[in-house]
C-alpha cells in the first residue's frame, strides 16, 4: 500500500516563488495528473517528491513518514523522464537491469524481473538492441520497463509522451494506463496536454503560476470549473466567455443583459444563494459556456437566445466548428455537420443552462461552482 501526502509545500529559486503552498493527498493505486501550462510548477513538484529538488517549506510524506531529508536513491520511487534517459552504449537488457545491478541484486533475480517487464511491455524481442536501433515508442517502453523492474512504491512520470507523434501518443497512453492498472501502481504524472490529463487521470491537479486552481475528477474539472482559467484551459475547443454581462431582476426572473442580448438566467438563482438586492446580483459578470452547450434554433427570435452572425465553419468530419460573432465577441459552437449554418447567416444561439457558468469579472471565480480546490 502506497500513499503520498504533500503538506503546504513551496519552492523558491532565489526570490522567485515557483510552487506556492500546495496540498495533496494521493491514495494507494491512484493515477494523479499534474496539469498546467509551461512554468506552472508541475515538474518542480514532481522533482521535490523525487528528492531532486529541495523543498523550501512544507512536508513530503510517503506512507505516513516525512521524507524531506531522505536522499533520492532511498525514497523507493522510479521516475520516467521526457527524454527517455537511456544509456546509449548499453543494450536494452542492460538498460533494464542497470538499477538492479546498482543494488547488487542476484543475477537470477535480475533475469526474472527483466524478462517479466519486457514481456509485459512487448519488448522481449528487443533485448539485444541498442537504443539507437529503436523507434521512439520502443524507447519509451524501455524507459517504462526500467522503472517497472525496480518495483517501486511510487511511479513519477514527467511528460513521458511529449516526444512521440500524435498517433503513437494515443497508443502509448492507453498502454501506460493498462500497465499501471495491471501492476497496481500509484502514479504521479506530469503533462501540459489536457487531453492526456482528461483521459488518464483519476484526479487532476490543475496549476497556474505555482498555485493549485482545482483538484477534481476529469468530469468535475470539465463540468464544474472553479474559475475562468480552469474553464479556458480544459476543453477543446475551450470555453466561450461573454464579457460585461449585467445581472438584473425582472419580476421573479434573473436576467443576464448585454448590448446584444437579454437571457433568462433564473436557473442560477439557487446557486448564487443571494437575495434580490445583493451586490453579487447587481455587479457585471462573465458568462461562460462550452461549445457543445450551444444549439442553433430554427425559427427562434432574439428573445429566445443570443443573436449572432456566422463567420467561419470548419468541417472536421464527424463534427463542425461554427464561429459566430456576438457584437465584437467571437464564440465557438460544436455541431453535427448536417446542422451547421452557412457563413454569413444570421442565427440565434440557445444555451444549455446546465453547461453555462457565471464568473466574477474581477477574480474570475465561478460564482455558483461547488468543485473542490483541495
Amino acid at each position: 500500500m502506497t500513499t503520498l501526502t504533500l503538506r503546504a509545500i513551496s519552492k523558491k529559486f532565489g526570490d522567485n516563488l515557483v510552487v506556492d503552498n500546495v496540498d495533496l493527498e494521493v491514495r494507494d493505486r491512484e493515477f494523479i495528473v499534474l496539469l498546467g501550462p509551461s512554468g506552472c510548477g508541475k515538474s518542480t513538484i514532481l522533482r521535490m517528491v523525487a528528492g531532486l529538488e529541495k523543498v523550501t517549506s512544507g512536508e513530503v510524506v510517503l506512507d505516513g513518514a516525512a521524507i524531506n531529508n531522505v536522499p533520492p536513491q532511498k525514497r523507493d520511487m522510479a521516475m520516467v523522464f521526457q527524454n527517455y534517459a537511456l544509456y546509449a552504449h548499453l543494450k536494452v537488457f542492460e538498460n533494464l537491469a542497470f538499477s538492479l545491478r546498482m543494488h547488487h541484486m542476484p543475477q537470477a533475480q535480475i533475469q526474472t524481473r527483466v524478462a517479466a517487464a519486457a514481456e509485459m511491455l512487448h519488448i522481449d524481442h528487443l533485448l539485444d538492441r541498442l537504443p539507437r536501433q529503436l523507434s521512439g515508442g520502443e524507447r519509451q517502453r524501455v524507459a517504462l520497463g526500467r522503472a517497472i523492474v525496480r518495483e517501486p512504491r511510487l511511479f513519477l512520470m514527467d511528460e513521458p509522451l511529449s516526444n512521440l507523434d500524435a498517433l503513437l501518443r494515443i497508443q502509448t497512453r492507453v498502454e501506460i494506463l493498462q500497465l499501471c492498472r495491471r501492476i497496481g501502481a500509484t502514479v504521479l504524472y506530469v503533462t501540459h496536454d489536457q487531453t492526456e490529463a482528461m483521459t488518464m487521470g483519476e484526479r487532476i491537479i490543475l496549476l497556474k503560476g505555482g498555485v493549485v486552481q482545482q483538484i477534481d475528477t476529469p468530469g468535475g474539472i470539465y463540468n464544474h470549473p472553479a474559475n475562468r482559467f480552469v474553464g479556458m484551459f480544459v476543453g477543446s475547443p475551450p470555453m466561450n466567455f461573454l464579457e460585461s454581462v449585467s445581472l438584473v431582476w425582472e419580476g421573479d426572473r434573473l436576467l443576464g443583459r448585454a448590448p446584444q442580448f437579454s437571457l433568462d438566467l433564473s436557473h442560477f438563482k439557487r446557486g448564487l444563494g443571494t437575495g434580490r438586492n445583493a451586490d453579487e446580483i447587481s455587479r457585471p459578470v462573465v458568462l461562460g459556456f462550452r461549445p457543445d452547450a450551444i444549439t442553433f434554433a430554427s425559427g427562434a427570435t432574439a428573445a429566445d437566445g443570443i443573436p449572432a452572425t456566422v463567420e467561419v465553419v470548419e468541417g472536421l468530419g464527424r463534427e463542425a466548428l461554427v464561429y459566430s460573432n456576438i457584437g465584437t465577441q467571437l464564440v465557438c459552437s460544436v455541431v453535427a455537420p448536417e446542422h451547421a449554418p452557412g457563413v454569413g447567416e444570421r442565427v440565434v444561439l440557445i444555451l444549455d443552462p446546465g453547461k453555462s457558468h457565471l464568473f466574477d469579472s474581477r477574480s474570475g471565480k465561478n460564482l455558483v461552482n461547488t468543485a473542490s480546490t483541495d
